[in-house]
């Protein structure tokens, strides 16, 4: 048996992993734990973009996972990302073309017509997708359940997967929080069918289409540890940032506002680190659903074949050479695995922060 410990979109990819290649799993989320923070996030597969800060890895391994989400849940949208700036900032424009692969350059109201006559041009990523965090990690969940993969207050594995987020950042000196705020707005008078990224050099923000004529837009990225609720400023940089995209957004309502803490570490690369049979995923920053089936992938390979199939069975695939997603950017290879700090304590999380509310505190955070 593998507990697996965190029902995020860490935690779930890989018990989905394992369950896939045959072994035994269970989820542990002690009694009252708050729903994953994840469900905060953006849903943005964008390994094109990501590379115009993310080291050349995180393009690399990220590439896999809008098949590996489309494989498994519905509702991965396949319309790229469209990358747009203020005429004053057209510079910045050129700066993110240069430090990104995987792009065109287009007039972006051929690709969205409510955008005609407001941008003169634009960076168009057609390799990247997006999906709706909450209904793929209610899918993956309710495929689990269907597994017979179980949910318990307490670990009863031989091996346990720590995959707590950022409810391991007290326990662990090389993780550190980073705040992320978000808005979820109705705005029946604007029509956007793919992600739009503004580029501004004091607040960066995205715009991710949901049905229903609704949008999240995020995110800021704060260097603290603070659970309160959104601030009077992140919100009036992310709605000023949405009214330069779109003029409709100024009657648009706002549905809800959330926030949650991404866990990371100094690189801001996620890693697998083992100490005896206890394996801890985490860091994976602003990279969740990017990252997550990559590090779920490298977790099985590290992990020894079932010892017998079950009710949770799946293809069983032989393990391969231990990996980890933090790797040398330019020379591809995976440095020496560094001591792990002790396990960290199960203890039940404090409350979530719901829109308007606290963060949670297990799982993996807020992340693109």
């Amino acid at each position: 048996m593998i507990s697996v410990l965190g029902a995020g979109v860490a935690g779930l990819c890989a018990a989905t992993a394992l369950v896939e290649a045959g072994h035994k799993v269970e989820l542990v989320l002690p009694d009252g734990t708050p729903p994953p923070v994840s469900r905060l996030a953006g849903g943005m597969l964008a390994p094109f973009c990501e590379g115009e800060s993310a080291p050349k890895d995180v393009t690399l391994r990220g590439r896999g996972a809008i098949d590996w989400w489309s494989d498994r849940v519905p509702g991965v949208v396949r319309r790229g990302t469209l990358v747009l700036a203020p005429p004053r900032d057209s510079a910045e424009l050129t700066r993110f073309a240069s430090a990104t692969t995987g792009h065109r350059w287009v007039d972006p109201a051929t690709l969205e017509p409510a955008l005609s006559g407001r941008f003169a041009r634009g960076l168009f990523y057609a390799g990247e997708a997006h999906l709706n965090p909450v209904s793929a990690l209610t899918t993956l969940r309710d495929t689990l359940a269907l597994q017979g993969v179980q949910t318990r207050p307490a670990p009863r594995g031989d091996w346990i997967i720590d995959c707590c987020g950022p409810a391991a950042i007290p326990e662990d000196p090389h993780l550190r929080p980073v705040r992320g705020e978000m808005l979820e707005l109705h705005a029946p008078d604007v029509t956007l069918t793919r992600v739009i990224r503004l580029l501004h050099p004091r607040f960066p923000c995205y715009i991710v289409p949901r049905p229903a004529n609704r949008y999240m837009v995020g995110a800021t990225m704060v260097e603290s540890g603070d659970t309160g609720p959104v601030t009077a400023r992140a919100m009036m940089e992310l709605l000023s940032a949405a009214y330069t995209v779109h003029p409709g957004f100024a009657e648009a309502q706002v549905i809800a506002t959330g926030c949650g803490l991404r866990p990371a570490f100094p690189d801001n690369l996620p890693t697998i680190r083992q100490d005896g049979t206890v394996f801890r995923l985490n860091g994976l920053y602003r990279h969740g659903f990017l990252l997550a089936p990559a590090l779920a992938t490298d977790l099985v390979a590290r992990l020894p074949l079932p010892e017998r199939t079950s009710r949770q069975t799946g293809t069983i695939r032989p393990p391969s050479q231990p990996s980890q997603v933090r790797r040398n950017a330019s020379t591809g290879q995976t440095p020496a695995q560094s001591p792990a700090p002790a396990r960290p304590k199960m203890t039940t999380p404090a409350p979530n922060n719901t829109p308007n509310t606290q963060a949670p505190k297990q799982d993996q955070s807020h992340a693109h």
